[in-house]
């Protein structure tokens, strides 16, 4: 049996550098002198070395502190980013509500948007029409769908972009900090969607500072510090470690 049909995602020794650039310049001369002056460069490790896979099915939290690398690895699973070294493999199709919303245009309507949107995460004109009513019933957004989404509140907008994402049957779902979209009664319905998903066996990988929802939603959590992974098992057992460090 071939040995990828037993994991979605196979992150193999990768490691990721970001160049920072301080005393930026303005003006032309100052661009041409500050090209020459390689000492306002940095080069920052931001992982290190990674080495994991997560298993088909397995709905898995990312924990750590602000800037511990967790963003930036999911980031480098839904290749937005690339790995500076190693190999990031991904089994199925994969939808990622990173930048929630990032293919909209403001002058087009909610329903406008809904197709374009969707169209960038792979599904057909046929596949959105037998869709499209279930997404705009979840972001219950009915009165305003034919309006120009310029016209809505960021809570609308981010209501209808969760709502495509996680409507195009992706098998592989790469989560940062959505729980935070909308009212409360909106996370409440974004959350129920990721069990039901989660029962339907989808692989997700979750960040979010929320750690009693991902106790509920999560059976395994990696724990992310300093760049390097510095644990991974049982999601109660790594969350109480990592708040023991936080105290």
């Amino acid at each position: 049996m071939d040995k990828k049909k037993n994991y979605a995602i196979k992150i193999d020794h990768v490691t990721k550098k970001f160049k920072v650039y301080y005393d930026k310049a303005n003006t032309l001369k100052e661009r041409l002198v500050f090209w020459k002056n390689k000492k306002n460069i940095e080069e920052r490790t931001v992982l290190e070395n990674i080495n994991l896979e997560i298993k088909k099915g397995e709905t898995v939290a990312l924990v750590g502190v602000n800037g511990s690398g967790k963003s930036t690895l999911l980031k480098l699973m839904t290749k937005i980013i690339y790995p500076t070294k190693g190999k990031v493999e991904a089994v199925g199709k994969l939808t990622s509500l990173l930048e929630l919303g990032a293919g909209f245009h403001d002058d087009f309507t909610g329903r406008e948007n809904i197709y374009f949107n969707a169209s960038i995460f792979g599904l057909t004109k046929e596949e959105i029409d037998k869709k499209i009513e279930d997404i705009i019933a979840f972001s219950e957004l009915e009165k305003f769908i034919d309006n120009p989404i310029r016209t809505y509140s960021s809570g609308m907008y981010m209501r209808l972009a969760f709502s495509v994402a996680i409507n195009v049957n992706a098998e592989i779902l790469l989560i940062d900090e959505i729980l935070a979209v909308g009212d409360q009664h909106f996370q409440d319905k974004c959350f129920q969607k990721l069990k039901e998903l989660k029962d339907s066996d989808k692989t997700i990988v979750i960040v979010s500072h929320s750690l009693s929802a991902l106790r509920k939603i999560c059976t395994r959590a990696i724990w992310i510090h300093e760049g390097h992974i510095r644990m991974d098992g049982d999601i109660n057992e790594v969350i109480d470690n990592y708040l023991k460090t936080c105290e």
